[in-house]
């Protein structure tokens, strides 16, 4: 069973260390055939792909041959080719459980040895270093971005029926029947490819049970049946019956729903902050101006406030066949340039305690502020629990959206498919 701590403290994220350069450490030329695998298949994709480019131009002995894939797809058919022994010889993965999954099956190989040659230690934080990057006591990774979850929302909507942004739960509804009366579905879930649809039961266990029980459940050591997870659903259930949701979420997918917002049929949607990467490089929209967010309130005084996102980072396969390049690239991702590259085009936050943030957009630098006050970053659900468990849970997330009525008995049900996987786990 996963024991680790899925959890982290950004406090020190915002640390700049401008009087440090990084040197890389120079090797041998590099050369031969270099396959490179990421989830960025879909919005995001460009911008990793300049990013390959660049290194392949760095290094033109390499003969690049790259493998983007659908995000959803690429779950099954990275661990197909993992376990068919016809890996790529690096590939983007979800810091968290999921590297973790496939660290304990020995899939990987560690990076150790270009982590302590480069001294990549000094150029991110050590929260992130110990709970998304080491596993089973190695090093396995480098990230890539650093993703935050939370409310974005339709600025123009807002002051058309005059709401204020929310900072508690009833503050929530009163906006949410506000955008009723006005014809206006308050939030748009775009759950057709499921992954959507976990920030809502995330977040609102997050601000009411806490982050400790989370973790408990994600290890598999608290039910589905508990009354935390009851009431958490409880709540998500309430916005659904009194019909705050644009209609048909599981018909949509992520940026469907988003561009509900950006075209005002819907007021906000509750998403990562790669879709300000859509909003400004796809839309045209002005962070601050056209979009805005807010963090997703509190619900019961006292809980600890967590940020929740995920972590992308970049591994090296077990049986690479040129892990040399591999790791290579492992160590120019590194690059704080590289890093705010990737940054501004898609949206996220630089983990590289190294990246001049000052250029971020003024929605970023508020978000930002943001991470480095919450005494904790979780990671989301379907990174924070093991994949088996995450499948159980994201297809019953989806079944909620679509059949809300009877989610005790749907609770019992996830219990018993999560506590059998679990138990293949050991």
């Amino acid at each position: 069973m996963i024991k680790r701590r899925l959890a982290i403290s950004i406090i020190p994220i915002l640390v700049t260390l401008f009087a440090v350069t990084p040197t890389f450490a120079q090797g041998e030329a590099l050369a031969g055939d270099f396959t490179v695998s990421h989830y960025f298949g879909g919005f995001g994709g460009e911008f990793i792909e300049e990013i390959v480019d660049g290194f392949v131009a760095e290094n033109p002995g390499l003969n690049r041959e790259e493998s983007p894939v659908d995000h959803e797809q690429f779950k099954t058919s990275i661990l197909v080719q993992l376990a068919g022994g016809n890996p790529p010889d690096t590939f983007s993965y979800w810091a968290g459980a999921r590297i973790q999954f496939i660290v304990d099956g020995d899939r990987l190989q560690p990076i150790d040895d270009v982590w302590t040659e480069n001294d990549l230690g000094s150029m991110f934080p050590q929260a992130v270093i110990d709970t998304g990057l080491t596993y089973n006591g190695q090093i396995y990774a480098v990230p890539l971005t650093l993703h935050w979850v939370g409310m974005f929302y339709n600025t123009a909507l807002f002051e058309q029926v005059g709401a204020g942004v929310p900072q508690t739960w009833d503050e929530l509804v009163e906006v949410a029947e506000r955008f009723k009366e006005a014809g206006i579905p308050a939030f748009s879930l775009g759950s057709r490819e499921r992954w959507p649809a976990q920030f809502w039961f995330d977040m609102i266990l997050l601000r009411t049970a806490g982050n400790d029980y989370r973790n408990r459940l994600m290890n598999g050591e608290a039910s589905y049946t508990d009354p935390e997870v009851v009431r958490a659903f409880s709540l998500w259930k309430e916005l659904v019956d009194a019909e705050y949701f644009h209609p048909d979420a599981n018909a949509y997918d992520y940026i469907q729903s988003a561009d509900f917002v950006a075209n005002g049929e819907a007021a906000m949607t509750l998403m990562g902050t790669w879709i300000g990467g859509h909003y400004t490089s796809d839309l045209g929209m002005v962070p601050g101006e056209d979009y805005d967010y807010f963090a997703f309130p509190i619900i019961d005084e006292g809980v600890p406030h967590a940020s929740l996102g995920p972590v992308d980072t970049f591994v090296v396969s077990k049986e690479a066949a040129n892990s040399d390049a591999a790791k290579a690239f492992l160590v120019y991702l590194t690059d704080p340039e590289v890093q705010l590259a990737f940054a501004d085009g898609a949206g996220n936050l630089a983990p590289s305690l190294m990246a001049d943030t000052s250029g971020y957009d003024p929605v970023k630098q508020r978000i930002a502020e943001e991470i480095a006050r919450d005494p904790v970053f979780a990671y989301n659900y379907d990174l924070a629990t093991p994949p088996p468990v995450a499948e159980v849970g994201l297809n019953a997330f989806s079944e909620f959206m679509a059949r809300p009525g009877n989610f005790e008995a749907l609770l019992e049900r996830v219990q018993q498919d999560a506590a059998a996987e679990f138990a293949d786990l050991n």
